[in-house]
């Protein structure tokens, strides 16, 4: 994926124009990361945001005993620590590189510069962070009110983008019971029951969908 197409496929960046384009790949800085390598740290100063382009990179919180809590897995094409376009401080969480990548680093205060150019620019960016918004609502929602299969099932959904057959999970089982707020042997009997019901195949971390819409019926599903 190239620059130009990882921005456009940003829910930040909806509708953007090619002078819109133009533009911030102009302001936009390539940095190279090597997995396991930490892209900032909870309490470092907010100067900007990111966009991948290759690999992926966890966004995290550690308890004060250590233990990761992982928020996100950032996927080329989807931004991360937006909150330091308009924010003022630090950055709220970890963020590291789980494979080789390569992000876009967006520096704030270009960024306000351009805004402040470009009022239609600026709106479009608001309509996209109510969208990301709206993504961690729906997250909470899920954490309250949906078991470990709903949960799981609106993960792969997700993961796939609603067309992929074939997935590999951009974390390890244990990460992702931690992602989904359960333990490991929980995530363990949800995929045995999935596979077990024709809804998945599990091979590792590659999962094959075998059934999009008993997934969806399973993702729609609150706890009793």
């Amino acid at each position: 994926m190239d620059e130009r197409e990882a921005i456009k496929r940003c829910p930040l960046f909806a509708g953007v124009t090619d002078k819109d384009l133009d533009d911030l790949t102009g302001i936009a800085r390539r940095q190279k990361y090597v997995k396991g390598q930490m892209v900032f740290s909870e309490g470092d100063d907010a100067t900007g945001f990111f966009i991948p382009i290759e690999g992926k990179v966890k966004i995290f919180k550690l308890s004060p005993d250590g233990r990761e809590r992982i928020l996100r897995i950032a996927h080329p094409g989807r931004t991360f620590a937006e909150a330091a376009i308009f924010d003022v401080g630090v950055f709220p969480a970890y963020a590291q590189a789980i494979e080789d990548s390569v992000l876009l680093f967006f520096p704030k205060q270009a960024i306000l510069n351009l805004l402040h150019c470009n009022a239609q620019l600026a709106i479009n960016m608001i309509g996209g962070i109510s969208r990301i918004l709206r993504e961690l609502m729906d997250h909470m929602e899920s954490l309250t009110f949906k078991d470990v299969p709903s949960r799981l099932a609106r993960y792969l959904l997700d993961l796939s983008e609603m067309k992929q057959r074939e997935v590999r999970l951009p974390v390890s089982k244990t990460q992702l019971a931690a992602n989904l707020n359960t333990a490991g042997e929980t995530l363990s009997r949800s995929l045995r029951k999935m596979s077990d019901e024709n809804l998945i195949a599990v091979r590792g971390r590659n999962i094959e969908i075998l059934n999009f819409q008993g997934l969806l019926d399973l993702a729609a599903k609150y706890k009793e």
